[in-house]
Protein backbone atom coordinates (compact mmCIF):
# COMPACT_ATOMS: atom_id res chain seq x y z
CA UNK A 1 0.00 0.00 0.00
CA UNK A 2 1.76 3.23 -1.07
CA UNK A 3 2.48 5.82 1.52
CA UNK A 4 0.53 9.10 1.17
CA UNK A 5 2.56 11.84 -0.29
CA UNK A 6 2.58 15.22 1.34
CA UNK A 7 1.65 18.41 -0.47
CA UNK A 8 4.39 20.23 -2.24
CA UNK A 9 5.27 23.54 -0.58
CA UNK A 10 4.29 26.66 -2.49
CA UNK A 11 7.26 28.23 -4.15
CA UNK A 12 7.21 31.99 -4.67
CA UNK A 13 9.18 33.87 -7.20
CA UNK A 14 12.78 34.26 -6.17
CA UNK A 15 12.56 31.79 -3.28
CA UNK A 16 14.96 29.35 -4.94
CA UNK A 17 17.73 31.98 -5.10
CA UNK A 18 20.07 31.52 -2.12
CA UNK A 19 20.77 34.75 -0.25
CA UNK A 20 24.47 34.14 0.29
CA UNK A 21 25.28 37.80 0.90
CA UNK A 22 23.56 40.16 3.30
CA UNK A 23 21.41 43.08 2.36
CA UNK A 24 23.41 45.78 0.71
CA UNK A 25 26.47 43.55 0.02
CA UNK A 26 27.23 43.51 -3.68
CA UNK A 27 30.24 42.58 -5.77
CA UNK A 28 32.09 45.60 -6.95
CA UNK A 29 34.82 45.16 -9.51
CA UNK A 30 37.48 47.81 -9.92
CA UNK A 31 39.15 48.61 -13.18
CA UNK A 32 38.41 50.36 -16.43
CA UNK A 33 37.38 47.15 -18.26
CA UNK A 34 34.38 46.49 -15.98
CA UNK A 35 31.11 48.15 -16.88
CA UNK A 36 27.96 47.98 -14.81
CA UNK A 37 24.69 47.22 -16.49
CA UNK A 38 22.03 49.76 -15.76
CA UNK A 39 19.33 48.04 -17.79
CA UNK A 40 17.76 46.25 -14.78
CA UNK A 41 14.19 47.29 -14.08
CA UNK A 42 13.63 49.53 -11.14
CA UNK A 43 13.37 47.58 -7.88
CA UNK A 44 14.76 44.30 -9.31
CA UNK A 45 17.82 42.73 -7.62
CA UNK A 46 21.12 43.36 -9.33
CA UNK A 47 22.79 40.39 -11.05
CA UNK A 48 25.80 39.03 -9.27
CA UNK A 49 27.85 35.84 -8.99
CA UNK A 50 27.39 33.61 -5.96
CA UNK A 51 31.14 33.25 -5.33
CA UNK A 52 34.05 35.47 -6.24
CA UNK A 53 36.75 34.14 -8.57
CA UNK A 54 39.59 33.35 -6.18
CA UNK A 55 42.23 33.81 -8.90
CA UNK A 56 41.28 37.51 -9.17
CA UNK A 57 40.57 37.97 -5.50
CA UNK A 58 43.19 40.71 -5.17
CA UNK A 59 41.37 42.73 -7.82
CA UNK A 60 37.94 42.51 -6.18
CA UNK A 61 36.71 44.50 -3.24
CA UNK A 62 33.46 43.83 -1.44
CA UNK A 63 32.00 46.90 0.17
CA UNK A 64 30.43 46.60 3.57
CA UNK A 65 27.01 48.13 4.23
CA UNK A 66 27.03 51.68 5.44
CA UNK A 67 30.48 52.61 4.02
CA UNK A 68 30.87 55.45 1.56
CA UNK A 69 33.95 56.06 -0.54
CA UNK A 70 34.67 58.97 -2.80
CA UNK A 71 36.72 58.86 -5.95
CA UNK A 72 39.82 60.15 -4.13
CA UNK A 73 39.85 57.23 -1.70
CA UNK A 74 39.31 54.77 -4.58
CA UNK A 75 42.30 56.16 -6.48
CA UNK A 76 44.52 56.05 -3.39
CA UNK A 77 43.51 52.47 -2.54
CA UNK A 78 44.11 51.35 -6.13
CA UNK A 79 47.61 52.77 -6.07
CA UNK A 80 48.27 51.27 -2.67
CA UNK A 81 47.07 47.87 -3.81
CA UNK A 82 49.30 47.97 -6.87
CA UNK A 83 52.31 48.95 -4.77
CA UNK A 84 51.70 46.24 -2.21
CA UNK A 85 51.24 43.56 -4.86
CA UNK A 86 54.50 44.51 -6.58
CA UNK A 87 56.36 44.37 -3.28
CA UNK A 88 54.85 41.00 -2.46
CA UNK A 89 55.99 39.52 -5.78
CA UNK A 90 59.53 40.78 -5.27
CA UNK A 91 59.72 39.44 -1.73
CA UNK A 92 58.35 36.06 -2.87
CA UNK A 93 61.02 35.74 -5.58
CA UNK A 94 63.76 36.68 -3.13
CA UNK A 95 62.57 34.22 -0.47
CA UNK A 96 62.42 31.37 -2.98
CA UNK A 97 66.01 31.91 -4.06
CA UNK A 98 67.23 32.12 -0.47
CA UNK A 99 65.36 28.99 0.60
CA UNK A 100 66.71 26.95 -2.33
CA UNK A 101 70.30 27.98 -1.53
CA UNK A 102 69.90 27.15 2.17
CA UNK A 103 68.40 23.76 1.30
CA UNK A 104 71.39 22.86 -0.92
CA UNK A 105 73.81 23.88 1.86
CA UNK A 106 72.00 21.71 4.41
CA UNK A 107 72.07 18.72 2.06
CA UNK A 108 75.81 19.08 1.48
CA UNK A 109 76.47 19.51 5.21
CA UNK A 110 74.38 16.42 6.02
CA UNK A 111 76.28 14.28 3.51
CA UNK A 112 79.62 15.38 4.96
CA UNK A 113 78.68 14.89 8.63
CA UNK A 114 76.98 11.42 8.39
CA UNK A 115 79.60 8.64 8.67
CA UNK A 116 79.00 5.30 6.97
CA UNK A 117 79.41 3.28 10.18
CA UNK A 118 76.36 4.96 11.81
CA UNK A 119 73.87 3.65 9.23
CA UNK A 120 71.28 1.38 10.89
CA UNK A 121 70.31 -1.82 9.11
CA UNK A 122 66.71 -2.86 9.83
CA UNK A 123 66.15 -6.59 9.70
CA UNK A 124 62.93 -8.02 8.33
CA UNK A 125 60.55 -9.03 11.14
CA UNK A 126 59.06 -12.49 10.58
CA UNK A 127 55.25 -12.58 10.50
CA UNK A 128 53.66 -13.33 13.83
CA UNK A 129 51.93 -16.68 14.06
CA UNK A 130 48.16 -16.55 14.62
CA UNK A 131 46.78 -17.97 17.87
CA UNK A 132 45.04 -21.34 17.61
CA UNK A 133 41.51 -19.93 17.92
CA UNK A 134 42.06 -17.67 14.89
CA UNK A 135 43.55 -20.28 12.59
CA UNK A 136 41.39 -21.80 9.90
CA UNK A 137 40.83 -25.53 10.36
CA UNK A 138 42.84 -27.77 8.11
CA UNK A 139 40.42 -29.76 5.94
CA UNK A 140 41.78 -32.88 4.22
CA UNK A 141 41.42 -32.79 0.47
CA UNK A 142 39.11 -35.80 0.38
CA UNK A 143 36.75 -34.10 2.86
CA UNK A 144 36.75 -30.64 1.26
CA UNK A 145 33.28 -29.90 -0.13
CA UNK A 146 33.56 -26.11 -0.43
CA UNK A 147 36.53 -25.47 -2.71
CA UNK A 148 34.46 -26.18 -5.80
CA UNK A 149 32.26 -23.19 -4.92
CA UNK A 150 35.03 -20.61 -4.59
CA UNK A 151 33.40 -18.37 -7.21
CA UNK A 152 30.01 -18.30 -5.46
CA UNK A 153 30.06 -15.71 -2.64
CA UNK A 154 26.53 -16.65 -1.51
CA UNK A 155 27.82 -20.02 -0.26
CA UNK A 156 30.70 -18.44 1.71
CA UNK A 157 33.06 -21.36 0.91
CA UNK A 158 35.92 -19.79 2.89
CA UNK A 159 33.94 -19.87 6.15
CA UNK A 160 31.29 -22.59 5.65
CA UNK A 161 33.05 -25.14 7.86
CA UNK A 162 33.60 -22.58 10.64
CA UNK A 163 29.98 -21.39 10.44
CA UNK A 164 28.56 -24.87 11.00
CA UNK A 165 31.11 -25.61 13.71
CA UNK A 166 29.92 -22.47 15.45
CA UNK A 167 26.26 -23.45 15.09
CA UNK A 168 27.01 -26.91 16.44
CA UNK A 169 28.78 -25.41 19.47
CA UNK A 170 25.92 -22.96 19.98
CA UNK A 171 23.44 -25.83 20.33
CA UNK A 172 24.69 -26.44 23.85
CA UNK A 173 22.99 -23.23 24.94
CA UNK A 174 19.56 -24.37 23.74
CA UNK A 175 19.30 -27.91 25.08
CA UNK A 176 15.78 -28.65 26.34
CA UNK A 177 14.21 -31.31 28.50
CA UNK A 178 10.72 -32.76 28.77
CA UNK A 179 8.87 -29.70 30.08
CA UNK A 180 5.37 -31.22 30.15
CA UNK A 181 5.75 -31.83 33.87
CA UNK A 182 5.40 -28.07 34.47
CA UNK A 183 2.41 -27.74 32.12
CA UNK A 184 -0.61 -29.10 34.00
CA UNK A 185 -3.15 -28.10 31.33
CA UNK A 186 -1.11 -29.35 28.31
CA UNK A 187 0.10 -32.70 27.02
CA UNK A 188 2.22 -34.05 24.16
CA UNK A 189 -0.85 -34.61 21.98
CA UNK A 190 -1.85 -30.96 22.12
CA UNK A 191 1.65 -29.90 21.17
CA UNK A 192 1.62 -32.30 18.19
CA UNK A 193 -1.69 -30.85 16.98
CA UNK A 194 -0.25 -27.34 17.23
CA UNK A 195 2.83 -28.32 15.19
CA UNK A 196 0.59 -29.99 12.60
CA UNK A 197 -1.38 -26.76 12.28
CA UNK A 198 1.84 -24.72 11.90
CA UNK A 199 2.85 -26.95 8.99
CA UNK A 200 -0.35 -25.93 7.22
CA UNK A 201 0.30 -22.26 8.01
CA UNK A 202 3.82 -22.51 6.61
CA UNK A 203 2.51 -24.14 3.43
CA UNK A 204 -0.35 -21.64 2.95
CA UNK A 205 1.89 -18.61 3.47
CA UNK A 206 4.66 -20.23 1.37
CA UNK A 207 7.21 -19.58 4.08
CA UNK A 208 10.71 -21.03 4.24
CA UNK A 209 11.16 -24.36 6.00
CA UNK A 210 13.65 -22.71 8.35
CA UNK A 211 10.78 -20.51 9.57
CA UNK A 212 8.73 -23.55 10.57
CA UNK A 213 11.62 -25.21 12.43
CA UNK A 214 12.52 -21.99 14.24
CA UNK A 215 8.90 -21.39 15.26
CA UNK A 216 8.69 -24.85 16.85
CA UNK A 217 11.95 -24.20 18.72
CA UNK A 218 10.63 -20.87 20.00
CA UNK A 219 7.44 -22.57 21.22
CA UNK A 220 9.37 -25.27 23.09
CA UNK A 221 11.70 -22.79 24.76
CA UNK A 222 8.81 -20.58 25.84
CA UNK A 223 6.75 -23.48 27.20
CA UNK A 224 9.75 -24.65 29.21
CA UNK A 225 9.85 -21.39 31.18
CA UNK A 226 6.38 -21.16 32.78
CA UNK A 227 2.98 -22.90 32.70
CA UNK A 228 0.40 -21.57 30.24
CA UNK A 229 -3.32 -22.00 29.76
CA UNK A 230 -4.66 -24.35 27.13
CA UNK A 231 -6.67 -21.52 25.55
CA UNK A 232 -3.49 -19.60 24.75
CA UNK A 233 -1.67 -22.44 22.99
CA UNK A 234 -2.72 -21.40 19.48
CA UNK A 235 -1.89 -17.78 20.33
CA UNK A 236 1.60 -18.89 21.36
CA UNK A 237 2.03 -20.90 18.16
CA UNK A 238 0.91 -18.12 15.81
CA UNK A 239 3.03 -15.53 17.64
CA UNK A 240 6.08 -17.81 17.51
CA UNK A 241 5.56 -18.16 13.76
CA UNK A 242 5.34 -14.37 13.48
CA UNK A 243 8.65 -13.98 15.33
CA UNK A 244 10.32 -16.65 13.20
CA UNK A 245 9.02 -14.98 10.03
CA UNK A 246 10.56 -11.67 11.03
CA UNK A 247 13.88 -13.46 11.56
CA UNK A 248 13.94 -15.69 8.46
CA UNK A 249 11.69 -14.18 5.78
CA UNK A 250 12.44 -11.38 3.38
CA UNK A 251 8.77 -10.28 3.39
CA UNK A 252 7.18 -11.69 6.56
CA UNK A 253 3.40 -11.82 7.01
CA UNK A 254 1.87 -9.09 9.15
CA UNK A 255 -0.05 -9.42 12.40
CA UNK A 256 -3.41 -9.26 10.63
CA UNK A 257 -2.48 -12.32 8.55
CA UNK A 258 -1.96 -14.40 11.67
CA UNK A 259 -5.17 -13.07 13.19
CA UNK A 260 -6.93 -14.27 10.05
CA UNK A 261 -5.53 -17.83 10.20
CA UNK A 262 -6.58 -17.95 13.88
CA UNK A 263 -10.13 -17.15 12.75
CA UNK A 264 -10.05 -13.91 14.76
CA UNK A 265 -9.96 -15.84 18.01
CA UNK A 266 -7.51 -13.30 19.44
CA UNK A 267 -7.10 -9.56 19.30
CA UNK A 268 -4.22 -7.63 17.86
CA UNK A 269 -3.20 -6.37 21.29
CA UNK A 270 -3.00 -9.96 22.57
CA UNK A 271 -0.63 -10.98 19.78
CA UNK A 272 1.65 -8.02 20.44
CA UNK A 273 1.62 -8.67 24.18
CA UNK A 274 2.42 -12.36 23.61
CA UNK A 275 5.27 -11.42 21.29
CA UNK A 276 6.76 -9.29 24.05
CA UNK A 277 6.38 -12.10 26.58
CA UNK A 278 8.06 -14.68 24.33
CA UNK A 279 11.00 -12.43 23.47
CA UNK A 280 11.56 -11.56 27.12
CA UNK A 281 11.40 -15.23 28.13
CA UNK A 282 14.03 -16.08 25.50
CA UNK A 283 16.20 -13.09 26.38
CA UNK A 284 15.67 -11.79 22.83
CA UNK A 285 18.02 -14.53 21.61
CA UNK A 286 16.12 -16.34 18.85
CA UNK A 287 19.10 -17.37 16.72
CA UNK A 288 18.54 -21.01 17.62
CA UNK A 289 20.29 -23.64 15.43
CA UNK A 290 17.68 -25.83 13.71
CA UNK A 291 18.07 -29.32 12.27
CA UNK A 292 17.02 -28.26 8.76
CA UNK A 293 20.23 -26.26 8.21
CA UNK A 294 22.44 -29.15 9.29
CA UNK A 295 20.48 -31.56 7.10
CA UNK A 296 21.20 -29.61 3.94
CA UNK A 297 24.88 -29.31 4.86
CA UNK A 298 25.33 -33.03 5.54
CA UNK A 299 23.43 -34.03 2.39
CA UNK A 300 25.90 -31.92 0.42
CA UNK A 301 28.77 -33.97 1.85
CA UNK A 302 27.61 -37.10 0.00
CA UNK A 303 26.18 -35.26 -3.03
CA UNK A 304 22.72 -36.61 -2.21
CA UNK A 305 20.06 -36.23 -4.86
CA UNK A 306 17.08 -33.96 -4.35
CA UNK A 307 14.81 -36.95 -3.83
CA UNK A 308 17.06 -38.37 -1.10
CA UNK A 309 17.28 -34.98 0.59
CA UNK A 310 13.49 -34.59 0.42
CA UNK A 311 13.02 -38.00 2.04
CA UNK A 312 15.31 -36.95 4.89
CA UNK A 313 13.39 -33.68 5.17
CA UNK A 314 10.13 -35.61 5.43
CA UNK A 315 11.45 -37.69 8.32
CA UNK A 316 12.89 -34.58 10.00
CA UNK A 317 9.62 -32.65 9.69
CA UNK A 318 7.65 -35.55 11.12
CA UNK A 319 9.99 -35.56 14.12
CA UNK A 320 8.87 -32.03 15.04
CA UNK A 321 5.65 -33.52 16.42
CA UNK A 322 7.43 -36.01 18.71
CA UNK A 323 7.80 -34.77 22.26
CA UNK A 324 10.50 -37.30 23.16
CA UNK A 325 12.75 -35.92 20.39
CA UNK A 326 12.63 -32.35 21.71
CA UNK A 327 15.78 -32.76 23.88
CA UNK A 328 17.86 -33.96 20.89
CA UNK A 329 20.33 -31.57 19.32
CA UNK A 330 19.44 -30.37 15.82
CA UNK A 331 22.71 -31.57 14.31
CA UNK A 332 22.27 -35.06 15.79
CA UNK A 333 18.66 -35.28 14.64
CA UNK A 334 19.57 -34.16 11.12
CA UNK A 335 22.34 -36.78 10.95
CA UNK A 336 19.94 -39.55 12.01
CA UNK A 337 17.33 -38.47 9.43
CA UNK A 338 19.92 -38.47 6.65
CA UNK A 339 21.28 -41.86 7.65
CA UNK A 340 17.78 -43.35 7.60
CA UNK A 341 17.15 -41.84 4.15
CA UNK A 342 20.46 -43.19 2.79
CA UNK A 343 19.69 -46.69 4.03
CA UNK A 344 16.14 -46.49 2.64
CA UNK A 345 17.46 -45.49 -0.81
CA UNK A 346 20.25 -48.12 -0.58
CA UNK A 347 22.97 -45.50 -0.89
CA UNK A 348 25.26 -46.84 1.82
CA UNK A 349 25.74 -45.98 5.45
CA UNK A 350 27.50 -43.31 7.47
CA UNK A 351 30.66 -42.53 5.49
CA UNK A 352 33.90 -41.01 6.88
CA UNK A 353 33.18 -37.63 5.26
CA UNK A 354 29.93 -37.45 7.21
CA UNK A 355 31.75 -38.33 10.40
CA UNK A 356 34.24 -35.52 9.73
CA UNK A 357 31.67 -32.78 9.05
CA UNK A 358 28.97 -33.82 11.54
CA UNK A 359 31.24 -34.95 14.35
CA UNK A 360 29.03 -37.98 15.09
CA UNK A 361 29.83 -41.63 14.72
CA UNK A 362 27.31 -44.33 13.91
CA UNK A 363 27.12 -45.43 17.54
CA UNK A 364 25.86 -41.98 18.58
CA UNK A 365 23.11 -42.05 15.93
CA UNK A 366 21.74 -45.52 16.63
CA UNK A 367 19.18 -44.60 19.36
CA UNK A 368 17.73 -41.71 17.38
CA UNK A 369 17.59 -43.70 14.12
CA UNK A 370 15.66 -46.48 15.83
CA UNK A 371 13.21 -43.96 17.29
CA UNK A 372 12.65 -42.40 13.84
CA UNK A 373 12.08 -45.81 12.29
CA UNK A 374 9.46 -46.56 14.95
CA UNK A 375 7.78 -43.24 14.18
CA UNK A 376 7.54 -44.06 10.48
CA UNK A 377 6.17 -47.57 10.99
CA UNK A 378 3.55 -46.57 13.57
CA UNK A 379 0.01 -46.04 12.23
CA UNK A 380 -0.66 -42.37 11.44
CA UNK A 381 -2.94 -40.34 13.66
CA UNK A 382 -6.06 -39.05 11.95
CA UNK A 383 -5.47 -35.64 13.55
CA UNK A 384 -1.87 -35.34 12.33
CA UNK A 385 -1.97 -35.61 8.55
CA UNK A 386 -0.48 -32.30 7.43
CA UNK A 387 3.12 -33.52 7.01
CA UNK A 388 2.20 -36.79 5.31
CA UNK A 389 -0.21 -35.01 2.97
CA UNK A 390 2.39 -32.35 2.16
CA UNK A 391 5.11 -34.85 1.21
CA UNK A 392 2.71 -37.01 -0.79
CA UNK A 393 2.64 -34.32 -3.49
CA UNK A 394 4.61 -34.62 -6.72
CA UNK A 395 6.52 -31.47 -5.85
CA UNK A 396 8.11 -33.43 -3.00
CA UNK A 397 8.64 -36.58 -5.10
CA UNK A 398 5.84 -38.33 -3.17
CA UNK A 399 8.40 -39.46 -0.60
CA UNK A 400 5.68 -40.03 2.00
CA UNK A 401 4.51 -43.04 -0.04
CA UNK A 402 7.95 -44.70 -0.11
CA UNK A 403 7.91 -47.92 1.96
CA UNK A 404 9.90 -47.75 5.17
CA UNK A 405 13.10 -49.80 5.18
CA UNK A 406 12.97 -53.12 6.94
CA UNK A 407 14.26 -53.11 10.51
CA UNK A 408 16.75 -55.94 9.87
CA UNK A 409 18.28 -54.09 6.93
CA UNK A 410 18.52 -50.99 9.07
CA UNK A 411 20.22 -52.83 11.92
CA UNK A 412 22.86 -54.26 9.56
CA UNK A 413 23.60 -50.74 8.32
CA UNK A 414 23.96 -49.50 11.88
CA UNK A 415 26.55 -52.10 12.88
Amino acid sequence: MPFPRGKKPNVTAGSKIPKLLGKGMENQEEGPQVKRSSSSPQGAPKKRTAFVDITNAHKVHISLPGTKKNSLKKTQKKKATTTVSDKNEANLTKSESVSSESQEEENQRGEEETPAEELVVVEAVPPRELPPHLRRPQIPEEFDIDTQHQDDPTLTPQYAKEIFDYLKAREEKFILCDYMSIQPSLNAGMRAILVDWLVEVQENFELNHETLYLAVKVIDHFLSTAPVNRENLQLIGSTAMLIASKFEERCPPCVDDFLYVCDDAYKREEVIAMETSILQALGFDINIPVSYRFLRRYAKCVSASMETLTLARYVCELSLQEMDLVPERGSLLASACLLLALVTKELGGWSPILVFHSGYGVSELVPVVRRLHSMLTSPPDDKLLAVRSKYSHKVFFEVATIPTVDLEVLERALQ
